[in-house]
């Protein structure tokens, strides 16, 4: 059963998803060739409790870290540390939120000054296939409409769709039912509701899907280790359409 939140609950994760996009926003303006990534963390953490929210990642499952920064054919879950940002790179940042209780979620990847066109279009396509998803999100799609509309936009423009990691329901946990593929066929899995809120996020690589990790148990990167991209917004199913929290 996939929770459905009443408006007090929409109310308390619009306000969970306005400090996570404001967050996000802060680090952006830290990010440059020759920061370090542990310095990224320390800017969520303190950006967040500023705010009056609490980092949702820290402690998880035993993440060692504030916010995920994963760089180049890092997919997903680059714990920050020593690394020093690069010109040319590509970095990801995930980051949620926990605002009394209420959770929000969010992935963005930036260019690090001048990057390749190869990289520049793994991005545009990554951030408009999240969009295409969020299209689908409305009352009466299936869910996997969403999964498929991600993948057949990556896919038609060359790249392929991470299948270890899916987007999730969010609310009063982190991670809720469902589970949100970035790939299927179309009218399959439950009926979207009013009231359903979900965290769409495509992880789309320049070459193979596949992924493993690395040894510290937590980061995922690409097989071929060529460059990979991720996008991610926590929105509402209502009446009038998706409504984008963390934007």
């Amino acid at each position: 059963m996939i929770p459905l939140r009443n408006e007090a609950d929409l109310q308390l994760l619009r306000k969970s998803g306005k400090i996570l996009a404001k967050v996000m926003l802060g680090l952006q303006e830290l990010i440059a060739p020759g920061v370090a990534t542990k310095e990224i963390d320390a800017a969520a953490q303190r950006l967040t409790l500023k705010e009056g929210a609490l980092c949702a990642f820290k402690g998880y499952k035993g993440y060692p870290a504030s916010v995920c920064v994963s760089i180049n054919e890092e997919i997903v879950h680059g714990i920050p540390g020593e690394r020093v940002i690069r010109q040319g790179d590509i970095l990801s940042l995930d980051l949620g939120v926990n605002y009394k209780g209420y959770f929000t979620d969010a992935a963005i990847t930036i260019p690090i000054g001048k990057i390749t066109p190869s990289n520049q279009k793994l991005i545009d396509v990554t951030k408009a296939a999240l969009f295409e998803g969020i299209k689908q999100a409305k009352i009466g799609s299936h869910l996997s409409d969403i999964s498929h509309s991600i993948q057949e936009y990556a896919e038609i423009n060359g790249f392929s769709v991470v299948r270890q990691f899916v987007g999730h329901g969010i609310g009063k946990n982190l991670h809720e039912e469902p589970e949100i593929p970035n790939f299927g066929l179309p009218g399959a899995g439950p009926l979207l509701k009013s009231g359903m809120v979900l965290a769409i996020e495509p992880m789309i690589n320049t070459g193979t899907w596949e992924a493993e990790f690395l040894n510290n148990g937590w980061t995922a990167v690409t097989k071929d280790r060529l460059p990979s991209a991720h996008f991610e917004h926590t929105l509402a199913i209502t009446d009038k359409g998706p409504e984008i929290l963390t934007l």
